[in-house]
């Protein structure tokens, strides 16, 4: 199958192309632990998991890393005013993260490294990079010099000299230049870390340099790097200017950037008081109806948060639950054992829309015509249990690839009984009997 993307690098679609046949290397910059994740936060997550479930649908192998990025100015700040050390705020803030993705129903990566742990190859890099010509330290301090790399700036749009004329810069700065950014930041605030240069803490933008090429050695390059938009500038643009100091490449073959989200038609901010925790959404209407809200828009456009698009979310998902939960009623009372080892048939369209620069929105039009068709099938009272099936296998992929946590109930031999018992009462016209039961198959969760 032919998958495509649109390269934020190249500004064009293109034919994706491993660097190992079967297999896809993939970096997505995960968040800065020093308070609960927002819904903005999620956007990457679930995106970037879609896509990795995608990949491994279609047979590749996916070895995806994203980070937790725990030496942080935010969180030095965060730390001293909650009165506890900067290692217990991380902890706690990475575990609230991990039980958010999982909640939303995203996958733990293959790796997820912490920036901390990376010290002694963070020094390492700036070290070759300063040895290079490519950096150079003033006062304990380290810079990147973007002189020495062409085409600063491609990733983003950004043009080196309209961002010197309009920098604001003191005449006591240190830097060469106002574009040269900090790989090395001498402190004696908060965390800090022995080097040739001063006790300190590494530049933003040096530590997923590090952490890639450490992981995924030896090329100093990987398939996909992914992330917010946001991110395109300064962040990305100061990776892959350290990459063309250290290797000669881009970082990465293929660079795909999520949009951001708005709520009711505005940027989220904290100055407009309409950040919403992921946490509080989840709880309101469920980690599935807001995984589909974030579906509901194609990754590269923003998505507009309302109440109405959590109520639409909330009914479709409603709506799924209520046909793949009879699905798997059907075939369990007729003696086929849940789950079944077998890839569902007809779903070309879904994957092929999700092969097609991830459009998910075309992906959900597939999944929704499916339950539909599913839906007016169960109708049918000569419907064959091979057909319950193929309807039941479909449907299940397609919320396997999409990450759509929608379960039923898995029926002991005491329910199939009560089950049976319940259609023996309607049969007999027994309508006390078959309520009484019902209420009882109900409460289980089986109707």
């Amino acid at each position: 199958m032919e998958v495509k993307f649109y390269n934020s690098l190249t500004k064009k679609i293109e034919t994706f192309t491993p660097l190992k046949e079967n297999e896809v290397s993939m970096y997505v910059c995960g968040p800065t632990v020093y308070n609960y994740p927002h819904i903005g936060n999620m956007r990457p997550v679930v995106v970037f998991d879609t896509l990795r479930r995608f990949f491994e649908y279609i047979g590749y192998k996916v070895t995806y890393v994203s980070n937790f990025t725990d030496v942080d100015d935010k969180i030095i700040n965060e730390a001293k005013k909650k009165g506890i050390s900067e290692l217990e705020l991380t902890n706690f803030f990475i575990e609230e993260f991990k039980k958010t993705t999982t909640t939303i129903g995203s996958r733990t990566p293959t790796i997820t490294p912490r920036v901390s742990d990376y010290i002694e190859e963070i020094i390492n890099y700036v070290d070759s990079l300063v040895k290079s010509g490519h950096a150079y330290v003033v006062d304990g301090d380290v810079y990147f010099r973007v002189s020495s790399i062409l085409n600063y700036g491609e990733l983003s749009g950004i043009d080196v000299d309209d961002l010197i004329a309009g920098a604001r810069i003191a005449t006591s700065d240190k830097k060469e230049s106002p574009v040269d950014f900090t790989l090395w930041k001498k402190t004696d605030e908060g965390v800090q870390f022995e080097s040739p240069w001063s006790y300190g803490r590494p530049g933003w933008h040096t530590e997923c340099c590090v952490m890639i090429d450490t992981i995924f050695p030896p090329q100093g390059q990987i398939d996909i790097h992914g992330g917010g938009y946001d991110l395109k500038f300064p962040h990305h643009e100061n990776e892959i200017a350290q990459a063309k100091a250290t290797h000669g490449n881009s970082i990465a073959r293929y660079w795909l950037h999520n949009n951001f989200i708005n709520v009711n038609n505005e940027k989220m901010s904290k100055s407009l008081g309409n950040v919403f925790l992921a946490k509080d959404l989840i709880n309101e209407f469920g980690g599935e109806t807001l995984r589909l809200a974030i579906l509901s828009a194609p990754y590269r456009q923003p998505i507009n948060f309302t109440d109405t698009t959590m109520e639409t979310a909330r009914t479709e998902i409603s709506k799924i639950k209520n046909v793949y939960k009879q699905l798997a009623l059907h075939l369990q009372v007729s003696g086929i054992t849940l789950p079944i080892d077998e890839k569902g048939k007809g779903l070309e369209p879904f994957l092929e829309a999700l092969a097609d620069d991830i459009n998910t929105p075309n992906a959900l039009a597939c999944l929704f015509e499916s339950v539909k068709n599913a839906n007016i099938a169960l109708r049918n009272r000569n419907i064959s249990i091979e057909e319950i099936k193929e309807h039941y296998l479909r449907i299940t992929d397609m919320l396997n690839v999409l990450g759509l946590d929608v379960s039923y109930h898995y029926m002991t031999q005491d329910d199939i009984n009560l089950y049976h018992a319940y259609e023996q009462a309607k049969y007999n016209k027994d309508y006390q009997r078959s309520d009484m039961i019902r209420s009882e198959l109900i409460d289980k969760g089986i109707l």
